[in-house]
């Protein structure tokens, strides 16, 4: 039997493999490392997963698309921008995965994002595989013809690699429910095919499901409140500190307020918002939902209870949760030590790898408790999942059904994450328990259907 250390060696020779063939590539480079650092254990407790190939297989997409979007703005310019998608891993089921509009976008961040989606889609139990996608595109100050031509141009090319059975996008940052129905609308146009299941996040009047949008946040906080439980604390009168403003943010302080926990920031590019009363979320869906504009708006109308930080930190703010749900290593090292020196709790991770490596070692150094992306917002996908299961039934579950399903899938997923850590040695570690977990699903059936 191969021992731990010769495992690691090998794991970290891979390591290097992974930056040399990938250059320029960081953030997949990040992700990869977060999840292969953490594989010694069960690839030495299990002979089969030190198969040549079986981890090399992993960490390479079985397909990359990478494709020129043209559109036409309202004055007749045309400007070029690049498609991206991803389908890293089939051996669950369809691709999953969402698509993300924004400028920062390119094939790197896309691979961090599909290769993260293959180990958050394996937790939920859902026969998904991963996948990612978007574009640079910046749909911010857009107006929404502009936003509409660019979705069909997109669609344009994208449709040929999509379907219920192949790969099923849904949105991502800058894609929310108006560019979903236009990409919808321009693949049934394409294909003269009503396939509700090749796209989740849908508008409930055409296939989509009720809780998808709130899906993401409430599903961080079940998983940030089974973390306090295991602690023997629950979230009734704590404080959060809440990242982003988006749909993630919004309905992270929306459920956090429903079990008993009072949200005081949110925020975006320009700053932060603090309001010592609490968010007034009728205020910030209408600021952010219908008006699209910036949370300095917020601080102006809320009166004397909030103040606008331009700039800076939000987690420069004392509260015994944190919440990131607004972008990749928005956590820092210097971050989390403030954060520790405030008192936090916990922190359970709304974005996807919001919080940089050298701050979850010294959050788990400190005894927070540590909800990492994969498992801590999963809810999102495995809703879009149970979307997709409506579709192919030609039905539509109630609210009810779908947030007790919600609710289950993520008393799951920390259930699995906590006892795999334990499994392998590394009690209270929710990355390492995510990691093998998703791993040991995906492995299996990779291992179940040969070289492929």
């Amino acid at each position: 039997m191969t021992t731990r250390s010769e495992t690691q060696t090998t794991l970290t020779h891979l390591l290097t493999e992974i930056e040399h063939r990938n250059p320029a590539q960081p953030e997949f480079h990040q992700a990869a490392h977060e999840v292969l650092e953490t594989l010694a254990p069960v690839v030495a407790a299990r002979p089969e997963y030190a198969e040549p190939g079986l981890i090399e297989r992993l960490v390479e997409p079985e397909r990359q698309v990478i494709f020129r979007v043209p559109w036409q703005d309202d004055q007749g310019r045309v400007h070029v921008n690049r498609g991206f998608r991803v389908e890293f891993n089939s051996a669950l089921g369809p691709y999953k995965g969402g698509l993300r509009f924004h400028p920062s976008v390119n094939l790197g961040v896309i691979k961090f994002l599909g290769f993260e989606q293959i180990f958050k889609n394996a937790l939920t139990g859902l026969g998904i595989g991963g996948g990612k996608g978007g574009s640079d595109f910046d749909p911010h100050g857009r107006s929404d013809a502009e936003v509409m031509r660019f979705c069909q141009s997109f669609m344009t090319e994208l449709y040929r690699h999509i379907g219920e059975h192949t790969d099923v996008p849904a949105g991502d940052i800058g894609v929310g429910g108006r560019e979903i129905g236009y990409l919808f609308g321009q693949y049934r146009r394409i294909t003269n095919r009503w396939e509700a299941g090749v796209l989740t996040g849908k508008g409930q009047g055409w296939g989509g499901s009720l809780i998808r949008p709130e899906a993401t946040g409430y599903g961080n906080v079940l998983f940030a409140a089974a973390m306090m439980r295991e602690r023997g604390e629950d979230l009734e009168g704590q404080t959060a500190v809440v990242s982003g403003s988006g749909n993630v943010a919004i309905y992270t302080i929306e459920k956090l307020a429903a079990l008993g926990a009072n949200a005081i920031t949110c925020s975006d590019s320009s700053g932060y918002v603090v309001d010592e009363k609490g968010i007034d979320l009728d205020l910030l869906k209408q600021i952010k939902e219908v008006e699209r504009g910036r949370v300095d708006a917020y601080a102006e109308r809320r009166g004397a209870s909030a103040r606008f930080v331009a700039g800076g930190s939000v987690w420069d703010v004392p509260a015994d949760l944190a919440l990131p749900s607004a972008t990749q290593n928005e956590l820092n090292e210097a971050d989390a030590e403030t954060l520790i020196r405030n008192g936090v709790k916990a922190v359970s991770e709304g974005a996807n790898m919001p919080t940089t490596p050298e701050a979850v070692h010294l959050l788990q150094k400190a005894g927070v408790a540590f909800g990492p992306g994969k498992a801590a917002n999963a809810g999102g996908v495995a809703v879009s999942a149970l979307e997709m299961a409506q579709n192919h039934a030609r039905t539509a579950w109630t609210a009810q059904r779908v947030e007790e399903e919600l609710a289950a899938i993520m008393t799951s997923i920390h259930s699995t994450c906590h006892d795999t850590a334990e499994r392998y040695g590394a009690p209270g570690d929710y990355v390492t328990g995510a990691n093998i977990a998703g791993f040991e699903r995906v492995a299996d059936a990779m291992l179940a259907q040969g070289v492929i």
